[in-house]
């Protein structure tokens, strides 16, 4: 059977933090907050990157991965044969076979893709989507959102303690920051970044890029029609007409490229 993403993140954080903290709490600590909060901001790209591995590694050890010769992995790895890169930063890929409707690339260049994503997508519109997302990549979009959550989020203060050196993370921090990375929200400026440069990304890895107009137009169908409103869709979209605009945005651009688009399947 399949399992929520979230609530399995949820689960080990929820477990993680059962034990009550004390109610304790005064002026140093309060006045503490503020140091932690600067030594945060000096986060190396180094100690960043660790983090990042640290948490993705805690994802694909929490959630159900396929075996190589699961159908759902034997597909995923032939439509992203020969994606090795997004502007340097090596890609790799896996599904997790989870109920959610969702996909997400993190900043050290981990895609993860979800099989009930890959259940209503065709190929051209599912690599669309992994093309967007690879935007976010290539972009920095996911590297500036996963930063802002080490500053902000449950994490915080434990790397604003660690003087300097990385911290270790109790399952509960890295839980807070894996839901970080799979529900990264991203401004209506960034998402249109993402289009574009996922749109060179599929072209020059020789893919088609009207799939990405053909995913929207999907979702877009869908939440008109049965009013579905998945944590990808809002995670995406912020509005039909943002969504309409993107769509014909991006189709123009197919269409100027001379690029046909593929028969719906």
């Amino acid at each position: 059977m399949k399992r929520s993403l979230l609530t399995l993140i949820s689960c080990v954080v929820m477990l993680a933090i059962a034990v009550p903290a004390s109610a304790q709490f005064n002026l140093r600590k309060a006045a503490n907050a503020a140091v932690k909060t600067a030594k945060a901001l000096t986060i190396s790209d180094e100690d960043m990157a660790a983090y990042v591995k640290e948490s993705v590694e805690w994802m694909d050890k929490h959630n159900p991965v396929p075996g190589d010769d699961d159908p759902y992995t034997i597909r995923l790895k032939k439509l992203t044969e020969g994606m090795t890169d997004a502007d340097g930063i090596p890609l790799n890929f896996k599904v997790y076979d989870v109920i959610d409707v969702n996909a997400f690339a993190c900043p050290d260049g981990s895609v993860r893709v979800f099989s009930s994503l890959m259940d209503i997508m065709s190929d051209d519109e599912l690599l669309g989507i992994i093309g967007h997302e690879i935007g976010h990549v290539a972009k920095r979009h996911s590297k500036n959102a996963f930063k802002q959550e080490l500053l902000t989020g449950a994490a915080k203060d434990a790397i604003g303690a660690a003087n300097g050196k990385m911290a270790a993370l109790t399952d509960s921090q890295l839980g807070s920051l894996s839901e970080g990375l799979v529900g990264a929200k991203y401004s209506q400026k960034q998402e249109k970044e993402a289009d574009d440069c996922g749109y060179d990304f599929l072209v020059a890895n020789g893919r088609n890029p009207w799939g990405m107009v053909m995913a929207f137009e999907k979702f877009l169908n869908m939440e008109e029609k049965a009013g579905a409103k998945t944590s990808y869709i809002n995670k995406m979209f912020s509005s039909h007409p943002e969504t309409k605009d993107r769509i014909k945005r991006m189709t123009e651009r197919a269409t100027k490229d001379g690029i046909a688009r593929p028969a719906a399947k």
